[in-house]
């Protein structure tokens, strides 16, 4: 047997691929010999090598499955022999040969990046089989504990904890070279109103088929990483000046732009970029700045991109502390409920209330639900909020039960509420603590909601309707697109005609001959209509001409607090003697 290299096939079938770096003749023939005759379900096939030097040309030019290295070799000794085969080849397993029974030794071979320790002449052809199939197995157990660590299992993006370490290298590279790095960092638009509808297993299909059209927009050796559950973050190096992250800008916008073919539908979902332009050696936490900006993108409307200015950090804070102190207001029962009154339009008298959510701020005094609603839905909060704003309507409209004067109380069912599986346990918990009438509780849901998931919903109004025995009524109706095959089929009790109709309808022919027809069609289900926003004279009389049943909005009465509704109540407060008294 002479120096070199070589290969012998151990056995013709499909085998593992062994590198044996040896410089002692007889001690390579030695574990061929051994590997010849193991009794395993595998087969190996061994090259040798005598020098290091020989190893690691034979490794640059074939694909191995391990490497077996003797620790004295002519041209290394030691760990030098592992470390050189770990800087040409981190992914090979490496088992070390040793003539030296030294624990030491072999924990310090394994710390060096070895997978295990042999001695020669203490091994039989079972033990170096073991061997070798072990360490391919630890290899192939620690690649894929890097890559979960690394990686994020749905997109296979670059997660939170490797894109922080590519940002690192990006930015220490730009200190040394004076160049510019830009951060994209998006935010997908009506994600979470597509996941609440359709269910997670649609928004897992558009999240991963938004990471590929992301990956396919960037260039090669850019970073994406997939930040949280909608959120996607680029990394753009050695950019000459900020505009240059304009292109690759547009670029992504405009492929998330395009229609999402999922589940034989189109969806549109688009997305909100934020760019934040790092300088060499500048301060600042950029992934902060780049959110910031995507969040302002956000609100300047769908599908654009912002640069971070300073002023956005300003924002940024305010509406983190915004949400902190909303959380808190929820703790402190700081959210009250004002009752705008619904009127008969027969009998001119009070015969129901929209309960609206009102935010009563220690600082800050009464914040309308425009400010603060959206910030609960967003975060999350408008499902505790909602559900005590249920129970505290169904307190008050029992209270009002007892003083001898009922009313009807509705409440608003965000879409987040009404998909919940639990909604109708959440309603019958709130009539049995309270008491109250159930026919004396409805609960709104907007038209959109409603057909978002028609078979899903008409179900659900079953159970709030015969299992709970409440009102039900679509909110806002008009503004969807409604089924009339779903639509007669729904258990509902009344039509609400969106404020935007009524607004005009003294001057406009077309909301005129909407209101009318909304009106007729209602009738034509045996349901109530009830007209929202009433601010004047000619929208009441055409809507009595119309044969409306019921009206709320300011030419009665704006929204109140219980106290005072309930004065009018006590005081039996008729439309006509508002108009008068007006």
């Amino acid at each position: 047997m002479t120096d070199g290299i070589h290969s012998i096939r151990v056995r013709r079938s499909l085998a593992l691929r062994v590198l044996l770096v040896e410089d002692s003749p007889d001690d390579a023939w030695l574990v061929q010999v051994l590997l010849s005759r193991a009794e395993t379900p595998v087969d190996f096939e061994v090259t040798h090598a005598g020098r290091l030097e020989e190893g690691v040309r034979r490794i640059k030019e074939t694909e191995f499955d391990v490497v077996l290295l003797d620790l004295s070799l002519p041209d290394a000794s030691g760990l030098e022999a592992v470390g050189r085969i770990r800087g040409i080849a981190a992914h090979l397993p490496v088992v070390v040969l040793s003539g030296l029974s030294d624990e030491e030794a072999a924990l310090q071979a394994i710390q060096g990046g070895a997978e295990d320790y042999l001695v020669k002449g203490q091994g039989d052809r079972a033990l170096i089989s073991r061997s070798i199939r072990y360490a391919i197995e630890r290899k192939k157990a620690e690649e894929h504990l890097a890559y979960v660590s690394n990686y994020d299992s749905l997109t296979q993006l670059a997660n939170r904890v490797l894109f922080q370490d590519r940002l690192g290298q990006a930015l220490a590279r730009a200190d040394r070279n004076g160049s510019l790095v830009a951060l994209l960092f998006l935010d997908l638009d009506r994600f979470k109103a597509f996941n609440d509808a359709l269910g997670s297993g649609f928004g897992d299909i558009l999240l991963k088929t938004v990471a590929d059209r992301i990956r396919r927009s960037v260039r090669e050796g850019d970073t994406v990483a997939r930040m949280g559950s909608d959120e996607f973050c680029v990394i753009l190096e050695d950019i000459p000046e900020a505009q240059s992250a304009v292109p690759m800008a547009q670029k992504i916008l405009g492929a998330l732009g395009q229609p999402f073919g999922l589940y034989g539908q189109e969806v549109f979902s688009g997305a909100s970029m934020g760019i934040a332009i790092r300088k060499p050696h500048d301060d600042g936490d950029v992934v902060k700045d780049a959110a910031a900006a995507a969040q302002r993108a956000k609100e300047t409307g769908p599908g654009g991109y912002q640069f971070f200015t300073p002023e956005m950090n300003v924002r940024a804070f305010e509406r983190l502390a915004f949400e902190s102190n909303l959380r808190r207001a929820l703790e402190r029962d700081e959210l009250i409920l004002h009752y705008q009154p619904q009127v008969d339009l027969r009998s001119d008298r009070i015969v129901g209330a929209e309960a609206l959510m009102r935010w009563r701020h220690p600082e800050l005094g009464l914040i309308m639900p425009g400010k603060f609603i959206p910030v609960l839905e967003e975060t999350g909060l408008i499902m505790p909020a909602g559900e005590w704003a249920i129970r505290a309507a169904c307190e008050q409209a029992k209270a009002w039960q007892d003083e001898g004067t009922p009313v009807r109380v509705a409440v608003n069912l965000s879409a987040q509420q009404f998909r919940r599986q639990d909604l109708t346990s959440s309603v019958s918990r709130a009539l049995s603590v309270t008491g109250l009438d159930p026919s004396l509780l409805e609960l709104e849901i907007t038209e959109s909601t409603l057909m978002e998931k028609a078979r899903a919903s008409g179900v659900r109004l079953e159970q709030l309707k015969t299992d709970e025995g409440v009102q039900v009524s679509i909110d806002d109706f008009g503004t969807g697109y409604s089924s009339l095959a779903y639509l007669k089929r729904f258990p509902l009790d009344v039509l609400k005609i969106d404020r935007s109709f009524v607004r005009d309808i003294a001057d406009d022919p077309d909301d005129a001959a909407i209101v009318s027809a909304i009106i007729g069609l209602a009738h034509s289900l045996r349901l109530k209509v009830l007209a929202e926003g009433v601010e004047t004279g000619e929208q009441l009389a055409y809507l009595r001409e119309q044969g409306c049943d019921r009206m709320q909005g300011f030419l009665f009465s704006k929204p109140l607090p219980a106290d005072v509704f309930a004065r009018l109540l006590r005081e039996g407060k008729t439309l006509t003697g508002a108009r008068t008294a007006g």
